[in-house]
């Protein structure tokens, strides 16, 4: 049994092998940065340009949040070893779900190893079988899989259609709802897209639903003072629940978050399952978080300087031929369509000095094949011209462009 098991997945990874779908990870031999050494197959490839970081802002190395995060350690220590309510909560926990909360206007924050785990424990405590939520298609996979263990009723309209939202509105009111929720990703982060917010505010405040907005490829960046999606929009009051994580603009370690009114998150105290059955953040993450609020809250610098390099990018590649999807979001995705010239264009642009990934099926739907190409404030003009030309050629190369 057990040997007919493995052959059974063996021919599953040959079947995702062979299909152009398998993903092969390179070894950065350096600090996460706009450029990185590489280690690949026993060589070592060094100053590559990094263009498919969420390192948005540049702060993964920055010589500000390590002071912090070595501070920490010698005043704090290493790990908890304990869940929160256990013996887990330090007084900078306290401080930081704070200043989460007060960064993103909200009563209260609280704070989970990572933003898959929030999303994954905030669906539950808040909402019964006689709720209903109703999501975006291509939201993360944080949100469906956290909606899959919620028992409210579950609906689904199109990416952004407005009309579809508003007809699942009404149908979850007919079907005698208690109370609805809207979950939509701020950013659709294989796109770029930004979620309509002011629509999908207003539909909410029509039929009486809540919003619940994940964030993670805005809050630090997006809006004034990189406050997010409901920021940019001026609709903080019409979002109810926002989630994040401190693993992209703000520093790029890891964990994640919920802020909204207190009742919410004083019951996601109680009841969230990967807040109470997991180990608290590490001291050095959390004083590290702390001083990432108070870089991106201080001046604008390297917000201006990300989006410079965003229109300077996607202009670049515009000229040149690429097939983009439109946006303003520094995520810009240069479309391929199939996995195999997705894996092929990411191998060759490697050889040439540019690290970038190929993303495919069940990434992306099939047919969708993509190297998402994602800007940061860290990358210089040169860095910028030099995977231009990389892509230019690489691209005539392969008949991607002319």
């Amino acid at each position: 049994m057990r040997n007919t098991f493995l052959d059974h997945i063996s021919n599953t990874l040959n079947d995702i092998e062979s299909a152009g779908l398998y993903k092969h990870e390179r070894q950065i031999v350096s600090p996460q940065a706009g450029r990185i050494d590489v280690k690949l197959g026993g060589k070592r490839h060094d100053c590559v340009v990094n263009l498919c970081a969420n390192n948005y802002l540049g702060l993964a190395d920055n010589p500000d949040l390590i002071a912090a995060a070595k501070g920490a350690l010698g005043t704090q220590g290493f790990g908890m070893a304990s869940v929160r309510f256990i013996c887990g909560t330090q007084d900078q926990h306290r401080a930081l779900e704070h200043r989460l909360a007060e960064f993103l206007d909200k009563d209260d924050a609280i704070l989970f190893a990572a933003c898959f785990d929030a999303n994954g424990g905030l669906f539950e405590p808040l909402l019964t079988a006689e709720d209903a939520i109703i999501s975006d298609v291509l939201n993360h996979a944080s949100i469906i899989d956290g909606i899959r263990l919620c028992k409210a009723k579950r609906y689904r309209y199109a990416n952004s259609d407005m009309a579809k939202l508003e007809a699942r509105l009404i149908e979850a009111k007919q079907a005698g709802a208690r109370f609805i929720m809207i979950a939509t990703d701020g950013v659709f982060s294989m796109d770029g897209h930004l979620a309509k917010l002011p629509e999908i505010t207003a539909l909410a405040e029509q039929y009486g639903a809540i919003v619940m907005v994940d964030d993670c490829h805005a809050t630090g960046f997006m809006g004034p003072q990189g406050r997010g999606t409901p920021a940019h929009f001026n609709v903080i009051d019409g979002v109810d629940i926002v989630t994040g994580t401190l693993g992209k603009a703000l520093g790029g370690a890891i964990g994640g978050y919920i802020a909204g009114p207190q009742p919410v998150i004083d019951l996601l105290r109680q009841r969230a399952r990967p807040y109470l059955f997991s180990n608290s953040l590490p001291p050095a993450i959390v004083a590290a978080g702390l001083k990432a609020i108070d870089l991106v809250e201080e001046n604008d610098d390297l917000r201006v300087k990300l989006f410079e390099n965003t229109a300077f990018w996607r202009a670049g590649l515009d000229t040149l031929g690429f097939d983009l999807v439109p946006g303003e979001h520094p995520i810009v995705p240069v479309m391929l369509g199939e996995a195999k010239l997705a894996q092929e264009m990411a191998s060759q642009l490697f050889e040439e000095g540019v690290f970038v990934a190929g993303f495919f099926f069940p990434v992306v739907p099939k047919g969708l094949a993509r190297i998402r190409t994602q800007m940061n404030a860290a990358l210089s003009r040169d860095d910028l011209e030099f995977a231009l030309a990389a892509f230019g050629k690489v691209g005539k190369s392969l008949g991607v462009i002319k």
